[in-house]
């Protein structure tokens, strides 16, 4: 929205946003969901904001059905979707209504209408529709760090002049969601044989900073896990947890994880050649950790672009850049939207254009 004087103001928002997400109790507990709710609580400091629910009733939230029976399409809100499995059919029953999706991992198989926004939390996301989606409007806003890991975090800092104390009580975490048969059935146990305290944190855990404060070296791979599922590693955070309270990082690099993790700088190869060989490194990094955490002013600078009031900005961005894409009929169903060819017609155009050009010379010499 402009002003007389033709300045943007963004205080005069076109909608309110209506967060979906299945539910907030424990059986939805997950990265997904702490995502989206801080998502959320950050678009609340820009716009009228609510979380809705769609599978179960919650008093403390408003429920999909019931916004829809009560309001006419298109309706007033911007309605943020993310749930990857849930995706086709949320967008399906909001139709005629203004939809974004926040897409957090890929590979999940569906398509997007014309002029549906993505808003992909890695650059490995932002690709992956940039290829499947070319004509629908697409943005970039990575998941940010809570206040919390910048605050109580115990990595070394620039200006403390020297690395923090390597005394903690876990020298290996290993997380059990995620984590692959490998690292659980052979790399810890050989871990232990080496006399390292490894610790294997399984369900919930309230105070996550502290954990990660009280261990030296912290291993993440979950390259098979996503790849017996079929989709992708959407952003990635606990290795980012880890660095942002001075653990050393290994980690698989697949997916989003190389948005952030520059193997053998910011985080060392998991799983990498031997069994033999991850025992020797990790084993030299609980023993001298400054020689193999993350460089400090890359760190401070990474931490820092993950920042929730960032984050905030690059939300304040978007949502001004969708007010002129929905301002130009850019996603309006009503609108000759722009769209892209699908796959197989891309594919049978090119057969088809290479079976006419080896027929026209015949075809010339009768």
């Amino acid at each position: 929205m402009f002003s007389e004087d033709g300045i943007q103001d963004s205080s005069r928002s076109l909608t309110p946003i209506r967060v979906l997400v299945p539910g907030t109790g424990p059986r939805f507990r997950c990265g997904g969901l702490s995502v989206a709710l801080q998502t959320a609580r950050l678009l609340s400091q820009l716009r009228a904001t609510e979380v809705v629910t769609y599978r179960d009733r919650e008093q403390s939230h408003l429920f999909l059905d019931d916004l829809l029976h009560q309001e006419d399409a298109p309706g007033e809100a911007l309605w943020l979707v993310s749930w990857g499995f849930d995706v086709p059919k949320l967008i399906k029953k909001l139709k005629g209504r203004p939809v974004a999706y926040q897409a957090h991992s890929s590979g999940y198989g569906f398509d997007l209408p014309p002029g549906v926004p993505v808003i992909a939390v890695s650059r490995n996301t932002l690709g992956y529709w940039g290829d499947r989606a070319p004509r629908n409007p697409l943005f970039l806003i990575p998941n940010g760090l809570e206040p919390q890991w910048l605050a109580r975090g115990a990595r070394p800092r620039s200006n403390q002049g020297s690395a923090v104390s390597t005394q903690r009580s876990i020298d290996v975490l290993v997380q059990r969601r995620k984590s692959s048969p490998y690292v659980l059935n052979q790399l810890v146990p050989a871990l232990k044989q080496q006399g390292l305290r490894v610790e294997v944190q399984s369900g919930w855990i309230d105070d996550l900073v502290g954990l990660f404060n009280s261990s030296s070296v912290y291993l993440y791979d979950s390259a098979e896990y996503w790849r017996g599922r079929g989709v992708s590693e959407g952003f990635g955070l606990p290795p980012l947890e880890a660095m942002a309270c001075g653990c050393v990082v290994f980690s698989s690099f697949n997916h989003a994880l190389v948005d952030t993790l520059t193997p053998g700088v910011m985080a060392h190869q998991i799983g990498c050649g031997s069994l033999r060989y991850d025992v020797q490194r990790i084993t030299e990094a609980v023993a001298t950790p400054q020689r193999w955490q993350a460089p400090i002013q890359e760190l401070e600078t990474l931490i820092g672009l993950g920042s929730e009031v960032v984050m905030e900005k690059r939300w304040q961005t978007v949502l001004d850049q969708l007010q002129t894409c929905s301002d130009a009929g850019g996603m309006s169903p009503s609108s000759q939207l722009l769209s892209s060819k699908p796959t197989w017609w891309l594919y049978w155009e090119r057969v088809m254009r290479a079976v006419i050009s080896k027929a026209r010379p015949v075809l010339t010499q009768r």
